[in-house]
């Protein structure tokens, strides 16, 4: 059973992951404009793809160290912005979050985004051309299949799949990309991508896009601002200008640091880069990954980034206050992760967007860290570990949170 509340505050009573995060869901599509039987379907989607866990008291611990998001749950949402219109939303499912093992997890969830596809007409040809690569017999790495929805109106998402390079090992992550864009017909594409630190996921649209996309993840270590425009000016088309205002804004760069190159030194950026056509090997889009909730002391210090990256783009600030609220009605300033990422995208001939990563924070918020960004918060440096912000979602066990680098664009 879905449930929810009109007044748009926490269901009191859910006991469950799949009701809690579904009853987030419902809420949250309606921020996106979305229709209440269109919400409704999704929620069941969602509790569908997340399986026997969907049924999983709370009061237990996560089921497993799941890398989508800090605190272990399975589930991560995003809102992307665009000038003149209300936000997409998106949500990020790990479908075999309770394997006993990496290959089982890979093997749940293909059968998950093979029935959504079954479902809703979508080929899954190219994730058929790719499944020795990503699903090796012993895998390896962090992480076997993540799936997203991006919820429009009528019932049917468009679906993506995000899959783990370093599967066959990390050794052999570069070698995974390039033979995995090759086999998609782009054969020049590898050689396009900047210099990396490690490549973290690798992605592919299925279903109807109307230019479905191959996108490579790109890790960068202490980069810098300047360095974030350099990589957008590799190609033509991109606002290396942009890039670099984003960067400083999202790391919290005030006015005293705004003109030096301090590099980012706790969890790296990552950069996005997606391939539409194979007659050339250039990038068709470009997008810059920021873990801002790494270079804030609090979630209103992420809020008021995010705002300033969406009042200088002309989008609509409201809706990611209003997003906030329909997961969890926690302060901003008690805890640290509600957002996890921002991002700005940027795609030729269209207008750029940000995005914002909302965190379900299920089990565990984060405590606030008492220094300031631009750089780290070091362990030592942050708030007690130990300390609990009160909220019916938390489990009253401590978890440990996991280094994850989400994601989405």
């Amino acid at each position: 059973m879905i449930a929810s509340r009109s007044d748009g505050r926490e269901t009191l009573g859910v006991k469950e992951l799949g009701g809690f995060a579904a009853d987030q869901l419902l809420r949250l599509c309606e921020i996106a404009g979305l229709d209440r039987t269109d919400a409704e379907t999704y929620a069941r989607v969602l509790i569908d793809a997340l399986g026997p866990v969907a049924e999983r008291s709370l009061a237990l611990p996560p089921p497993s160290r799941s890398f989508l998001s800090d605190d272990h749950t399975p589930v991560e949402y995003s809102l992307s912005f665009t000038p003149g219109a209300a936000p997409a939303l998106r949500v990020l499912v790990e479908p075999g979050c309770d394997a006993e093992s990496l290959a089982e997890n890979g093997r749940i969830g293909l059968s998950v985004i093979r029935r959504m596809a079954k479902d809703w007409g979508f080929a899954t040809d190219k994730l058929d051309l790719l499944e020795d690569l990503f699903f090796p017999p012993s895998p390896q790495g962090l992480l076997a299949v993540w799936c997203a929805l991006e919820l429009r109106p009528g019932g049917v998402p468009k679906l993506k799949v995000y899959l783990n390079p370093s599967a066959r090992g990390a050794d052999r992550a570069a070698e995974t990309v390039r033979e995995a864009l090759d086999r998609l017909g782009h054969r020049q594409a590898f050689d396009a991508l900047p210099p990396a630190d490690g490549y973290p996921f690798l992605a592919l649209d299925l279903g109807d896009w109307e230019a479905p996309r191959v996108k490579v993840y790109v890790m960068h270590h202490s980069l810098s601002a300047t360095e974030a425009g350099a990589l957008a000016r590799r190609n033509p088309g991109f606002d290396h200008e942009a890039a670099e205002w984003f960067f400083r804004n999202a790391a919290g760069y005030d006015d005293a640091t705004a003109e030096d190159d301090t590099r980012l030194a706790g969890k790296p950026a990552l950069t996005c880069h997606s391939f539409t056509r194979t007659t050339s090997g250039e990038p068709t889009g470009f997008t810059l990954h920021i873990p801002v909730r790494d270079y804030v002391r609090h979630d209103g210090e992420a809020h008021a980034r995010s705002v300033s990256a969406l009042r200088r783009h002309g989008m609509d600030e409201t809706a990611l206050a209003r997003s906030m609220t329909a997961v969890t009605a926690r302060s901003p300033q008690d805890g640290r992760g509600l957002i996890a990422y921002l991002a700005l995208a940027q795609e030729q001939g269209r207008a750029p967007r940000v995005t914002t990563y909302i965190s379900s924070e299920a089990y565990e918020v984060p405590p606030p860290a008492v220094v300031p960004s631009p750089r780290a918060v070091p362990a030592e440096e942050q708030a007690d570990p130990g300390r609990q912000t009160s909220a019916p979602q938390q489990n009253t066990q401590k978890q440990e949170r996991g280094a994850a680098w989400s994601r989405t664009a």
